[in-house]
């Protein structure tokens, strides 16, 4: 059943700011197996404007790119946001990458084998290969980094899923095999973890990595540094230097674009985008996260599943898109987001089409008839997630419930929702952190300490279990979509949207290529002439 837009809610949106949206991620890895076939964004680029971009006074090779969050944490293997590792990924590699396509190419190692039980993965260390300090990549160093983030000294592992491997084993100067306690056809995308020198005991301030860029500097709240590794195995950046530019205050952004004190940002707002000038080129395409009302499961009444299902009856997904992004976006039922074909299911966005009176029945049978009070906690720096708060705020008045949003900052929010899971509900965007369905399945098993919303389901947990220990694909996807099926059912979440990507980048550049993950390549944006 669908209503109306109140007069309410549109006199609160015309107050909304609208600017970025983030999300949080696991490190990478933080899950237990994938699929390569995982679909890339759509893309496509609008043009505000046919213009003349050539500048001849203008430094091509420099390029300054804005973004929401400080990079506080520069170890790969222990930083938790997504944008911080999205930034991270020019300068780390693994023993594979992903491509914009969607697929696992050969990084660290130029090659790889896969036994046919699916319990040993062999690579070979690619030849030549070094570290941004200029010393080579050694097997010892590939087995450093896989044996420091499955605890293998006895601490718990940075990795859960990484508690499957039984051993990593040097065979001679150019291959190590790492043997898994049982079989798993899926491990692969996990082995996107970053490959580190073992030398080098301070990543938090001395990042090393094998990337296309190395770090420079860091400037806490203002800046980290980079330029191009020259000594690159693959194809070396365009750009030499970039500076990863702090843009905390988004209503500043089309100013900073326009001033010239930046030359990108990535997740702008179609209203943003409308109101620059024809200097720049906006790249349309999608975040690749899971945008929901996230309802902590142990909390009074989110424990009783039919007030998370009459909070779902209550939302309409279409009516948020329709505020907070002028319609672009794409309705979500459960956790999965559209680009992992393989899994998504668009059948479950009608689990809970909006029905008002079906949401205050279901109230009532919880003992609730008069609705309740709870806190939506949001981060501050992300105003699209703000924005969502206030229109589901606005919706849930219908059903006699007020929600009261509480904005706190990013740091604080990693802290205390993330982590110590000291809340109500809030507004964010789960990403995938691998090209796995179960980088963003593996959070809801009861026991995973990623388990964020302290959701807990016998069911889950065991089709979870059968989607990890099946060879068999067509199975494998069998349970994951069960999985899914389980989680919009229980209504564990308020699941809404991957919300869209609008990037603004300065037309003096071009080249910005969408990936099916979260993460900004900067090696391929070029000059324009």
């Amino acid at each position: 059943m669908k209503r109306s837009v109140s007069s309410l809610l549109l006199v609160v949106l015309t107050t909304l700011t609208v600017a970025l949206s983030g999300c949080s991620s696991d490190k990478a890895g933080e899950s237990t197996e994938g699929d390569q076939g995982t679909g890339a964004s759509t893309e496509t680029v609008t043009s505000t404007a046919d213009s003349d971009v050539t500048n001849t006074s203008d430094d091509l090779s420099k390029l300054i790119v804005g973004v929401p969050q400080d990079i506080s944490e520069l170890d790969p293997h222990t930083s938790t946001g997504a944008g911080i590792q999205e930034v991270l990924f020019n300068v780390y590699e693994g023993l594979v990458k992903p491509d914009e396509s969607g697929n696992l190419i050969p990084a660290v190692a130029s090659d790889y084998t896969i036994s046919d039980d699916s319990k040993v993965y062999t690579f070979t260390l690619r030849d030549g290969i070094k570290f941004h300090d200029g010393s080579l990549v050694t097997v010892e160093d590939i087995k450093y980094s896989i044996d420091r983030n499955r605890g293998a000294d006895g601490s718990e592992p940075l990795i859960s899923s990484f508690s499957s491997i039984d051993s990593v084993n040097i065979v001679d100067d150019s291959h190590v095999e790492i043997v898994l306690k049982e079989a798993n056809s899926e491990f692969l995308p996990l082995l996107t973890v970053a490959i580190v020198p073992e030398a080098n005991k301070d990543l938090n301030t001395n990042p090393i990595g094998t990337g296309p860029y190395k770090f420079v500097s860091r400037s806490p709240q203002e800046n980290f540094v980079v330029t191009r590794f020259d000594d690159y195995w693959g194809e070396k950046a365009y750009i030499k230097d970039v500076v990863f530019k702090v843009e905390a205050n988004s209503d500043a952004i089309v100013m900073d674009l326009e001033g010239g004190s930046i030359d990108m940002i990535a997740r702008v707002t179609s209203t943003q985008a409308a109101q620059l000038s024809d200097k720049f080129e906006i790249y349309e395409g999608t975040m690749n996260l899971v945008q929901a009302l996230y309802l902590n499961n142990a909390e009074k009444p989110f424990d009783d599943v039919r007030v998370r299902q009459a909070l779902c009856y209550a939302i309409d997904p279409q009516e948020i898109m329709d505020f907070v992004s002028d319609g672009a976006g794409t309705e979500i039922g459960s956790a999965m987001f559209p680009a992992f074909t393989k899994y998504y299911d668009s059948s479950l966005n009608d689990t809970y089409n909006q029905d008002i009176e079906k949401a205050k029945a279901l109230l009532a049978e919880a003992g609730y008839p008069d609705g309740f009070e709870f806190t939506i906690t949001v981060p501050s720096n992300y105003a699209q997630h703000i924005d969502t708060a206030q229109v589901i705020s606005e919706e849930l008045k219908n059903i006699g419930v007020t929600a009261n949003i509480q904005e706190i900052e990013w740091n604080t929010w990693l802290d205390e929702v993330y982590k110590q899971k000291k809340y109500q509900s809030t507004v964010v965007g789960f990403d995938a952190s691998t090209l796995s369905a179960s980088a963003l399945l593996a959070r809801y098993v009861s026991t995973s300490s990623k388990n964020t919303f302290n959701y807990s389901s016998a069911a889950y947990d065991e089709a979870y279990a059968k989607a990890v220990a099946s060879n068999d694909d067509a199975e494998k996807t069998k349970y994951y979509k069960e999985c899914l099926k389980i989680l919009s059912e229980d209504a564990a979440n308020v699941y809404i949207q991957d919300l869209p990507a609008f990037v603004a980048l300065n037309k003096k550049f071009t080249g910005y290529v969408f990936y099916p993950l979260y993460v900004q390549d900067i090696s391929k944006i070029r000059p324009a002439q």
